[in-house]
């Protein structure tokens, strides 16, 4: 669904100020001034600086829940074969957000470790909430067709969540690019016995 001009001009704004200023010290009369728009026009599509805030986060993982939820749909596709669609656009996404945080960082107000810690913390929320249904449908539908072997496919979706969403964050357990791989291939490994597949036979997913 498309939105109006004026509510992607007040995401827009926002995202704009958050590369120069904390989230706490933004005004939703800065926002509209940053805008073009009267403030009014702010709370005809937002009821706070939250909502707003929220809506930001929705738009920014557009893409990769866009991604999960048409794959949870092509049943015609092999089930880790579209795990592996999904780990890459949560790469993706989560560089392209990282990439922003360190044009912010050279800002002459750069947020705090407390303001960047609540940022991250409602993206890796809002990522997992949202994707945990797609992938567990898709998982759900390896098991019917005996591709993957385990009882509880939403239990496996939000394990194999938090620790793709939290190691490529990066933020609550800062970690090299090797150490990362590391996790990644470990939780790969994790999935191949789990769901019965021979070892190495799912590295594809991170390739």
């Amino acid at each position: 669904m498309s939105h109006p001009i004026k509510y992607d001009k007040i995401l827009d704004a926002l995202q704009k100020l958050l590369e120069q200023k904390n989230l706490q010290t933004i005004s939703v009369s800065e926002i509209a001034q940053t805008a073009g728009i009267g403030k009014g026009s702010i709370y005809y599509y937002f009821s706070s600086k939250n909502a707003i805030f929220e809506a930001l986060v929705e738009r920014n993982y557009k893409k990769p829940l866009q991604v999960a939820k048409t794959l949870a749909k092509q049943t015609e596709v092999a089930p880790f074969t579209r795990l592996a669609m999904i780990f890459q656009a949560c790469r993706s996404s989560s560089s392209a957000f990282l990439s922003r945080e360190s044009s912010a960082a050279e800002s002459s107000t750069p947020a705090s470790a407390q303001e960047k810690a609540l940022l991250h913390q409602k993206y890796i929320n809002h990522l997992i909430t949202e994707l945990k249904p797609e992938l567990t449908e898709i998982i759900r539908q390896g098991i019917e067709n005996g591709e993957i072997h385990f009882e509880h496919p939403a239990a496996l979706a939000e394990i194999v969540l938090i620790v793709l969403t939290v190691k490529l964050d990066n933020t609550l357990i800062p970690s090299s690019k090797e150490n990362i791989e590391e996790t990644i291939r470990g939780l790969i490994s994790l999935l191949e016995k789990g769901t019965g597949n021979p070892p190495g036979s799912l590295n594809f997913l991170i390739s």
